[in-house]
């Protein structure tokens, strides 16, 4: 059982533990006495977003981390998938980026990456834990160097406007040459956070005219009724402004929903099905499959298939998402949140690169997305969240277990049913997806009831 790391890195309370600035200090530690090295002296890249704890944090990781005998290079401001693509390109021993996605400013966050670009394996997280939380000579206990590293020497230290242009360069070549986007007014809502600067110039730097929002952090407002979470006032620029294209990201860039002409919302689903029926086109799509995850709605499935394109399931989580593409040898995959996974590109969502591969396919394949996205039928999907006092296992329950597997006989194969527990809260989650809204609603409210009888938190 994890103790620091979840899903997505350490996450909390900015000022409080595991956030606190003791505790940072320690993971840096931590880390340097964790990760292989083939020098004496691990390199890490430091990136972080617009929150106002991100520079004390940043701090306090460094103490750590030159403390226990690394290097630390500053790339101030940068986003998610910039630092995992740099750590790599560059060749970081480890890239960590401060921030938490999508939260509220007051909350943030420790992801670790590779020198790979990948999100550090379960057991070298649970060595960095230990350490932190158990004591010992984290100095000394230095890991063991690396193989196939040889002597490569130390990155030099770069100023950060060079970091950034290096992972802007690096994205613009990631698309194949020779299309133009002077045609495309395009609407970004940068979300206050670590794209304000690196979007805007990406899509110029592509030809295509820009109209920026919410582009000036002030270190509280980051995610604040803007950005992926909240894509309303993207959506009516988009229909004020004429545009053809909105993209929205959130506070790190790690994901990106689209907004056609229309001003309509297109999810994680939509680009997938987009990018996924492109790549099988150009017999880019290793295995005719690509993963999704079990949110993903059954429209997506079944369009899929239609194309001879199996969708498999993983938990939610881009961290799941990416072990079953590398257990399956695949390229693609994805979420409905809008972390889209091209793993021949890069290792690790990429909102900015979402958006750039989505601008170039709708351009190459001279595709009107408005109208295309209003011919698709979601199916209903409704999410209830149940307060519980206990967590048994829910398909052996007494109670749970039968009206689980009873509703799923009557849905069928018109619909799916998922219950499962919270990762972070007590909450018993249950999705109802169908073809009808009534039946799905019926479903839903069924199951509440039962799990609220069987375990539900007794009221205060």
């Amino acid at each position: 059982m994890k103790r620091l790391f979840g899903t997505d890195g350490i996450r909390g309370t900015a000022g409080l533990f595991p956030l606190d600035g003791d505790t940072v200090a320690r993971i840096g530690e931590a880390l340097v006495s964790s990760i292989p090295s083939s020098s004496g002296e691990p390199c890490i890249l430091i990136g972080r977003d617009t929150r106002q704890s991100g520079p004390s944090i940043e701090d306090a990781l460094a103490r750590g981390v030159e403390a226990a005998g690394g290097r630390v290079h500053r790339g101030g401001v940068l986003t998610t998938p910039a630092v995992a693509g740099l750590t790599r390109t560059i060749g970081y021993d480890a890239g960590v980026v401060i921030s938490a996605s999508h939260n509220p400013y007051r909350d943030n966050g420790i992801k670790v990456f590779s020198r790979e670009g990948f999100k550090l394996p379960d057991a070298l997280e649970s060595s960095i834990e230990a350490r932190v939380l158990d004591g010992g000579d984290r100095k000394r206990a230095r890991a063991a160097p690396s193989s196939g590293g040889g002597d490569r020497p130390l990155p030099q230290d770069a100023e950060p406007g060079d970091l950034r242009h290096r992972y802007v360069e690096a994205l613009l070549a990631s698309v194949d040459p020779g299309a133009s986007y002077g045609d495309w007014r395009v609407v970004l809502d940068c979300a206050h956070g670590a794209a304000c600067d690196l979007a805007p110039e990406l899509f110029r730097r592509a030809g295509s005219e820009v109209i920026a929002l919410h582009t000036e952090p002030d270190g509280t407002n980051i995610n604040e009724a803007c950005g992926a979470l909240h894509p309303e006032r993207l959506a009516r620029v988009v229909r004020e402004r004429s545009a053809r294209l909105g993209l929205a990201f959130d506070g790190d860039a790690d994901r990106c929903l689209a907004v056609d002409s229309s001003g309509r919302v297109l999810d994680g689903d939509y680009i997938l099905y987009l990018a996924a029926r492109r790549m099988k086109e150009r017999n880019a799509l290793p295995g005719d499959a690509v993963v999704g995850t079990v949110m993903s709605n059954l429209w997506l499935e079944r369009a899929l298939r239609s194309l001879g394109i199996a969708l498999l399931r993983a938990p939610v989580g881009d961290k799941y998402v990416l072990e079953e593409m590398q257990r399956g040898g695949l390229v693609l995959g994805g979420e409905q949140s809008g972390h889209i996974i091209f793993l021949d590109r890069a290792t690790t969502g990429d909102g900015l690169l979402t958006g750039l591969v989505l601008l170039d396919l709708l351009e190459r394949t001279r595709l009107d997305l408005a109208a295309w996205a209003g011919s698709v039928r979601p199916c209903p999907q409704v999410l209830v969240n149940v307060q519980v006092r206990s967590r048994p296992p829910l398909e052996s329950h007494p109670a749970i277990g039968p009206s689980i597997r009873d509703e799923k006989r009557r849905l069928g194969d018109r619909g799916r049913v998922l219950v499962r527990y919270s990762g972070t809260e007590p909450k018993a989650r249950i999705m109802v997806e169908g073809e009808s809204r009534d039946a799905v609603e019926a479903c839903a409210e069924r199951l509440r009831r039962v799990i609220e009888d069987a375990i539900g938190r007794t009221p205060s």
